[in-house]
C-alpha cells in the first residue's frame, strides 16, 4: 500500500492521493452541513442573489448543489484536477460559476460573501497558515453570512501529521466567537476514509452565522 506520509525527518506530512479520492466520492450527495446552511438561508427574509465560495471544492459535489439552487459560486481548489472534474460535471447554470486554482496560504477572498463552504478541507491547511486563513474567511463574510464545514479534533488519527491542523472543542468554540452557532456536532469514533482506509475520526461539523 502506498504510504500517505513523508517521514524523512521527524515531521510527518500527509500526501493524499486526490485522484483516488475524487474517484471514490464521485456521485455522492452534498454534505449535510451545506444542506443545513442552505436551509437556514431559505428561512431568512433576504431575497437578493446569493454568493458562495466553495473552498476545496474538489470534484464539485457541493458546488453543483449550490448552482442547482441558483447560487452564484466561486469554486476554489489547490488541485487543478479537481477543477477540471468540476467543469466536466457542470453543465447546468455554468454562467453562475467561476473557478480558481490556489493554495490556502495564497488565498485572497472577495468581500461580502454570503456563504463560505469548506467541507473537510480546512484541516489540510498547514498549522502556520491556518490563523491567517481563518481570519480571511471571517473577514470575507458579510454580517449575517454563514460558514459551514468541518474541523478535525485532536484525537483524530491524522493529528500525527504536522502538515495538518487539529483543534480541541474549546479552540473550535473560540474560533466561532464572532458567530451564532447553528450546528456544532462532534464525532469521535473509529471508521474508514472514503478510499477504504481505517482511521479514527474526530470531527466537528459546523454551521455558523456571522454576527
Amino acid at each position: 500500500m502506498k504510504s500517505h506520509y513523508n517521514n524523512h525527518s521527524e515531521n510527518q506530512v500527509y500526501n493524499p492521493n486526490w485522484n483516488e479520492y475524487y474517484n471514490a466520492v464521485e456521485g455522492r450527495p452534498p454534505r449535510e452541513t451545506l444542506a443545513k446552511a442552505i436551509e437556514n438561508f431559505d428561512t431568512d427574509s433576504q431575497t437578493s442573489e446569493r454568493f458562495a465560495v466553495d473552498l476545496g471544492c474538489g470534484e464539485g459535489r457541493d458546488t453543483l448543489e449550490l448552482l442547482r439552487q441558483g447560487w452564484r459560486v466561486l469554486a476554489v481548489d489547490g488541485e487543478e484536477e479537481g477543477i477540471k472534474r468540476l467543469l466536466v460535471r457542470c453543465k447546468i447554470n455554468s454562467h453562475l460559476l467561476s473557478t480558481q486554482v490556489v493554495r490556502f496560504e495564497n488565498l485572497i477572498l472577495p468581500k461580502s460573501i454570503d456563504l463560505v463552504n469548506a467541507s473537510f478541507t480546512l484541516p489540510f491547511c498547514t498549522p502556520e497558515f491556518f490563523p491567517n486563513l481563518w481570519e480571511e474567511i471571517v473577514s470575507s463574510l458579510r454580517s449575517g453570512g454563514r460558514f459551514c464545514g468541518q474541523l478535525f479534533g485532536e484525537r483524530d488519527s491524522w493529528a500525527v501529521y504536522t502538515s495538518m491542523n487539529h483543534h480541541t472543542r474549546t479552540q473550535v468554540e473560540a474560533l466561532l466567537e464572532n458567530f451564532e452557532i447553528e450546528m456544532l456536532l462532534e464525532e469521535d469514533h473509529p471508521g474508514k476514509t472514503a478510499t477504504g482506509i481505517e482511521k479514527h475520526w474526530h470531527i466537528f461539523h459546523i454551521v455558523a452565522r456571522k454576527k
